[in-house]
């Protein structure tokens, strides 16, 4: 059975300031719902060692995630400063490291706190492009009632705004 710090901390201090077993715990906090085996299993770790709490470096040992390699994948995620475009891919890590690229993600996420992201093509919008999009949208416009333009032109505003965005990011 798990049990909360809370009741940890008051069997540690009954049983060692008033000598309690188990049985008189369970008589006397019946609606906690613990069991015999359970508590004799506390109480002997209390009596072996001294307190109850879990032992440090007692579980699995971490082989990926270890500090070198967290901070050998930072230096390597991370454009270098005064060197752009220096990232490296999780996979080209991987490699380059040695360490698994799942647990390069794995570290990428949970350690380091960043989102891998995958490099796509995108089409660049020259000036001669905006202006087309601009009168193919005027043209459409024409097409509609004008009860429904309000709402068109609304989100061919957003769309053109988008457009132009985009353009002046290259």
């Amino acid at each position: 059975m798990v049990y909360s710090v809370e009741d940890r901390i008051l069997i540690e201090n009954l049983y060692k300031f008033k000598n309690i077993d188990a049985k008189k715990l369970i008589r006397e906090f019946s609606g906690k719902g613990w069991t015999v085996s359970s508590l004799n299993k506390l109480l002997r770790k209390l009596r072996n060692t001294g307190c109850t709490r879990r032992r440090q470096g007692s579980g699995r040992p971490r082989s990926a995630r270890t500090d070198d390699n967290i901070d050998s994948v930072n230096e390597l995620i991370l454009s270098q400063e005064g060197a752009p475009k220096s990232h490296r891919t999780t996979r080209q890590i991987s490699r380059e490291t040695g360490i698994h690229h799942s647990s390069v993600y794995r570290i990428v996420y949970q350690n380091l706190r960043l989102k891998c992201l995958k490099k796509r093509r995108a089409q660049e919008l020259t000036v001669a492009n905006c202006a087309l999009r601009q009168t193919c949208a005027r043209k459409l416009l024409r097409r509609f009632p004008a009860s429904a333009v309000d709402f068109i032109k609304f989100e061919m505003y957003i769309l053109l705004q988008i457009s132009l965005l985009q353009y002046l990011q290259y």
